[in-house]
């Protein structure tokens, strides 16, 4: 029977162990390095590595955990293949003249994928051991022209050296160029499905009465691994990510579980966010809801500032807001941060914002 194969995911010599592990039949479990012992361990309890897996599987992926603790998605060969092929269409790739650049984590799908579109599609691939923005330009320099990275990331680099880049992991900027696609995918889709609100070929998006983004396509994952299918009898997998379709073109509003109801009014962080970000004295924000006694939950803006020493105030962000948004969604709180937690893979751990 096929095994599961626990792998540090750094470098060459991942990718190297990786193939090896796929020609002898077995699925691979890539593991961050990064991770203290105690989340390692969960990581390898959950995988379950004396189980074997089923023919065909490819790879075991821990999901970032953003607002708990990670699910483990099992992703067939076919499904990492068909994913390599839905976005190296959309991107027109061509092996003889591109070359990608993996230079986030590889133990996560934004990473990885470009490793595994690589291998499937036969095109070139440079493979960075860790984010550095001085590397990542010499790469462009050198010769790649394709890259996925995550906001923080794209604002460290110049863009304009690849001839397209991939955005993944949270809201991107409102003031990105064309060639900067935002994604929308995670681990149980085996990458990026959705680009600027169009759906790769072969993907099937809807929203359902509750205003839930539900997806299908062929590179979904089989399972998670404790056997559990996640995907309905017609083989919708529900994102649990709230959304609208315009046409075909959809909006992502942000997660269920993160939309604040402030006296009764929606707001969402994501929206939000994207205002507070253009203010000049703002490096970072996230916006959370915590609760309040009259209006159910206040809107809570959690700031790192580019200057400590002079930081925005409440009243600037809440004038800032109302020159864009309603008066409900403008914040009524402000908290002051040193950084904002993220994970490995950068994205804003939510469930450490709205415990504070």
């Amino acid at each position: 029977m096929p095994r599961l194969v626990a792998l540090d995911a750094v470098g060459d010599a991942f990718v190297d162990a990786l193939q090896r592990a796929w020609d002898a039949g077995d699925a691979v479990l890539p593991v961050d390095p990064r991770l203290p012992a105690p989340a390692r361990a969960t990581v390898l309890d959950a995988a379950r590595l004396e189980d074997p897996v089923e023919p065909g599987d490819a790879l075991v992926l821990a999901t970032s955990g953003t607002s708990g603790e990670p699910k483990l998605a099992v992703l067939t060969h076919d499904a990492v293949a068909a994913s390599a092929r839905a976005t190296s269409d959309r991107l027109a790739v061509d092996p003889a003249t591109d070359r990608w650049l993996a230079c986030l984590p590889l133990a996560h799908v934004g990473g990885l994928s470009v490793v595994t579109r690589a291998l499937r599609t036969g095109t070139p691939c440079t493979i960075h051991e860790r984010f550095d923005p001085v590397a990542v330009e010499a790469a462009a320099a050198a010769g790649c022209t394709l890259t996925s990275l995550v906001p923080t990331a794209l604002l460290r680099v110049d863009a304009s050296r690849f001839r397209a880049v991939l955005l993944g992991g949270q809201a991107p900027p409102t003031d990105r160029p064309p060639h900067v696609i935002a994604t929308y995918g995670m681990t149980e889709t085996g990458s990026g499905i959705v680009y600027d609100g169009t759906a790769l070929e072969g993907v099937d998006v809807r929203i359902d009465e509750g205003g839930q983004i539900l997806v299908r396509g062929p590179m979904l994952l089989r399972a998670y691994r404790d056997g559990t299918d996640p995907k309905d009898r017609d083989g919708w997998f529900a994102t649990g990510d709230l959304g609208r379709l315009d046409g075909t073109r959809l909006s992502v509003r942000g997660r269920a579980s993160d939309l604040i109801i402030t006296g009764g009014e929606n707001v969402w962080p994501a929206g939000v966010e994207a205002v507070l970000a253009t203010h000049p004295g703002v490096h970072e924000v996230a916006v959370v809801g915590r609760p309040d006694p009259e209006w159910g939950q206040r809107v809570v803006a959690l700031v790192v500032p580019v200057d400590g020493a002079r930081p925005p105030t409440l009243d600037d962000l809440r004038r800032h807001a109302k020159d864009s948004l309603p008066a409900h969604a403008a914040p009524t709180a402000l908290e002051l941060l040193d950084a904002l937690p993220r994970t490995s893979s950068g994205k804003v751990r939510r469930v450490d914002l709205t415990s504070r």
